[in-house]
C-alpha cells in the first residue's frame, strides 16, 4: 500500500505503513529516486545498533513503521506519521519507539522529515551506533554532485566500482577506477569518505540533473540534533548517487561516540527536521543557477529555525526556547597582562561536564555559535533544559567551561556579562610548531601518488587524496623526520600526519620524529611541553628528552579510534597533553626531543595540532 501527497509542485509517494519513500515526482521527472530492485533502494531512515556488551556484528534496522496516521491535513500543510512501537518479542529490533514524520507545505518544492526516538525507563539497554536518512537517486539522471562552492564534480557511476571496472584498495570503501563507463573518470580513486564535511560546513549538499535541469538537495538548518558539536565530521553525498542526512555516527571519533543506554535509562530525542529541496532552471547555465538558488534557500531555512509548523509537541517552537549571551575574553599572561577578546571563539551549550566533554556527547542537544571579533556571542533558540557552557578559542590552547550550569527556561534571556578563559600557561614560550586551531591543515600535505589521484583535490583540501599515509616512506626513505627550530618551517618541514614506515608489502614499523633546538641557558625548575593533537588512531605517543631509548618522560598510552588518516580527514577528536619536565633533562646548547609513535598498524598515527615548549 502507498500514500501520495501532491501540492501541485511535487508528488511525494510513501509506502504504508512502513514510511519508505518510493517515489518523488518533480519538474517532469516521474521519479527522482532509484526504484529498480526494491522499495528499500529509494529513501529511508535506518539505524545500526547492538545489545550491551555484544561482540556480534552490528544489527541494521530499516525502521519500518507499523502504524500510519495523518497528523495534519489542511490547505497549507500535510503531516504524516509512521510509527513503530517496540515489542520485546522482536529481538531483531532496537528497544525504541520511533515516530517518523513527513511534512509537505503549500507552495514548497520539497518536503521535510524528522523523527522522534524514545527509550522507555523499563526497557533493556542497548548501543545505538548510527542513525541517518538516506536517499538513492535515479542514476540515469543525477551525475553531478555538489557539496560546497569548490567541491563539485561529475561523479563515477556505481557500476564503475564493480570488480570488472575497478581495483580494490586498502579498504572496501576505496577503489581505483580502471575501466569506467565515462572515460573522464579513468584512473581516479573513489571513496565516499573523500566527501565528508564538518557539521558546521554541512548545511547543504546534493545532486544536479542536466536534462531537465533539476537539483536534489539535502538542507540541514540546525546542528542541534547532531552529535559531538560543530567540528564533528561526517558523510554527505557520494557515488550511488547517494545523499545522506547523518544524525548519529562514530565516524572520525570512534566507539566513544556511540550512544550507550543502560537498562531502564529513559531517553527521548527529536532528530530533524531536515529539508529535501528540489529546484529547476530553464537556463543553459543550470549548475551555476541551481547552486546559487540553493544557497539562498539554505540561508532562508537557517533563518526560519526553529520551524513553527512541525505538529509534534516534542519539537520545541521558538516561544518556549531561550537564549544566552555574553562576552568571552582570554587571559594569557605571556601575551600581556590585559585580557584579550576571544575573537571568533566557538561557544556552545551541551550536557554539563568537564572541559571538552562536548566532543563525546551524543545523547542530548548542542547549541553552538561563533563569537564576533570582540568576543561577544549570543546563542539563540536553545531548547529548555540545563546545560554547561563550553568554549574554545582559535590560536589559544585549552578548553573553557563556565563555573555554573546554565538553565534555559521558556522565553528566558540569560546575559552572562564578561567571562574569562584562562589559557594554559606555565612559563614563556621557548618555541612552538603549528597553530592551535584543532586541525593539522597548516602542516605539509604531500602530493598523492600519480595512480591515486582524485582530480577534485588537486588544489583544494589536498589532504583528502587517497594513500597519503604511504607517502611518508617515499619522503623519508632512510631516516625519520627531523625538525630544527629556527631553521625548519612547519608549513614545509612538518608532515601533517605522524604515521608508520612501510618496510615491505603490508609491513609497517613505528617511527620517531625529532625536534632539535638550542638553549642558551638552562634555568632550574620545571619546563612544560604542550602537545595538542588534532587526531589519533590506534596510537601511543611516547616523549623522551635527549635520549632515544629508555623509559619515556611521557606517554599517552594507547589512544584514539578516529581513523581520520585513512578517511582523509584533517582532524578527529582533539586532545591536549601538558608534560612537565625537570630542567635536569635539558642541556645548555643542543637539545633533542624524541616523539615516538609506537604502534605499527598501517593506519596507526597521530595528527598534531600544535606543540609548544615553555620555560620555567
Amino acid at each position: 500500500m502507498k500514500v501520495m501527497v501532491d501540492n501541485g509542485i511535487i508528488k511525494l509517494i510513501l509506502s504504508k505503513p512502513e514510511g519508505r519513500i518510493i517515489g518523488l515526482e518533480y519538474n517532469g521527472i516521474d521519479n527522482l529516486l532509484e526504484f529498480i530492485k526494491s522499495s528499500t533502494n529509494t529513501g529511508y531512515w535506518d539505524l545500526n545498533w547492538n545489545t550491551l556488551g555484544s561482540k556480534k556484528d552490528v544489527i541494521v534496522d530499516l525502521i519500518n513503521g507499523k502504524e500510519f496516521e495523518v497528523i495534519v491535513n489542511n490547505v497549507n500543510q500535510v503531516e504524516l506519521s509512521f510509527r513503530t512501537t517496540w515489542n520485546p518479542s522482536l529481538n531483531s529490533k532496537a528497544p525504541l519507539n520511533i515516530d517518523k514524520r513527513f511534512i509537505v507545505l503549500r507552495g514548497s518544492s520539497g518536503f521535510y522529515s524528522y523523527a522522534i526516538f524514545e527509550h522507555q525507563s523499563d526497557w533493556p539497554g542497548f548501543v545505538l551506533q548510527e542513525t541517518r536518512m538516506a536517499f538513492k537517486l535515479n542514476q540515469d539522471k543525477f551525475r553531478y554532485m555538489a557539496i560546497s562552492d569548490y567541491r563539485q564534480r561529475d561523479m563515477p557511476l556505481p557500476e564503475d566500482r564493480n570488480r570488472a571496472r575497478s581495483m580494490a584498495l586498502a579498504y572496501p570503501e576505496a577503489v581505483r577506477i580502471t575501466k569506467p563507463i565515462d572515460s573522464k573518470c579513468k584512473g581516479e580513486v573513489d571513496d565516499k569518505y573523500q566527501y565528508s564535511a564538518d557539521n558546521e560546513d554541512s548545511k547543504v549538499h546534493g545532486w544536479i540533473c542536466p536534462n531537465p535541469p533539476t537539483g536534489f538537495w539535502l538542507i540541514t538548518p540546525s546542528n542541534e540534533f547532531r552529535t559531538s558539536g560543530p567540528t564533528k565530521q561526517d558523510l554527505t553525498s557520494h557515488v550511488g548517487p547517494t545523499t545522506l542526512a547523518m544524525f548519529v555516527s562514530n565516524h572520525y571519533a570512534g566507539e566513544g561516540l556511540n550512544l550507550n543506554f543502560g537498562n531502564g535509562e529513559y531517553w527521548k530525542k527529536v532528530f530533524g527536521p531536515v529539508f529535501v529541496y528540489l529546484n529547476s532552471s530553464p537556463n543553459n547555465f543550470f549548475s551555476f543557477l541551481l547552486c546559487f538558488n540553493i544557497k539562498f534557500q539554505m540561508e532562508n531555512e537557517v533563518k526560519s529555525w526553529p520551524y513553527n509548523f512541525p505538529a509534534s509537541a516534542d519539537f520545541q517552537k521558538a516561544q518556549i526556547r531561550g537564549s544566552v549571551s555574553g562576552r568571552l575574553m582570554v587571559q594569557d599572561w605571556f601575551r600581556g597582562m590585559i585580557n584579550v577578546a576571544a575573537s571568533y571563539a566557538y561557544v556552545g551549550l551541551a550536557k554539563p561536564g568537564l572541559p571538552g566533554s562536548w566532543q563525546k556527547e551524543s545523547k542530548g542537544y548542542q547549541f553552538w555559535t561563533r563569537a564576533d571579533g570582540n568576543g561577544s556571542f549570543i546563542i539563540n533558540n536553545v531548547r529548555s533544559g540545563v546545560y554547561g557552557l563550553f568554549a574554545w578559542v582559535p590560536r589559544f590552547i585549552g578548553d573553557f567551561v563556565h563555573d555554573n550550569n546554565i538553565t534555559i527556561t521558556p522565553g528566558g534571556k540569560i546575559e552572562l556579562g564578561t567571562i574569562v578563559h584562562k589559557a594554559p600557561r606555565a612559563g614563556p614560550t621557548l618555541w612552538e610548531i603549528g597553530v592551535p586551531d584543532r586541525t593539522a591543515s597548516e602542516f605539509f600535505v604531500p602530493d598523492p601518488k600519480p595512480d591515486y589521484v582524485n582530480k577534485l583535490y588537486l588544489k583544494h583540501d589536498r589532504f583528502r587524496q587517497y594513500g597519503l599515509w604511504d607517502r611518508y616512506t617515499d619522503l623519508y626513505p632512510n631516516e625519520d623526520l627531523v625538525y630544527k627550530v629556527g631553521l625548519s618551517v612547519y608549513k614545509r618541514d612538518w608532515l601533517f600526519a605522524h604515521v608508520t614506515r612501510r618496510i615491505g608489502v603490508g609491513l609497517y614499523i613505528p617511527t620517531t620524529w625529532k625536534i632539535q633546538f638550542n638553549l642558551n641557558n638552562v634555568i632550574d625548575g620545571l619546563y612544560t611541553l604542550r602537545i595538542a593533537l588534532a587526531s589519533a588512531h590506534n596510537s601511543e605517543l611516547q616523549v623522551r628528552v635527549n635520549m632515544e631509548g629508555g623509559n619515556p618522560q611521557f606517554t599517552t598510552n594507547k589512544i584514539g579510534k578516529d581513523n581520520a588518516i585513512a578517511r582523509h580527514g584533517i582532524h578527529g577528536l582533539h586532545h591536549l597533553f601538558n608534560v612537565t619536565i625537570s630542567s635536569n633533562f635539558f642541556n645548555q646548547g643542543l637539545n633533542t626531543i624524541y616523539f615516538t609513535q609506537t604502534e605499527s598498524d598501517v593506519f596507526s598515527g597521530i595528527m598534531y595540532d600544535y606543540i609548544r615548549l615553555e620555560g620555567p
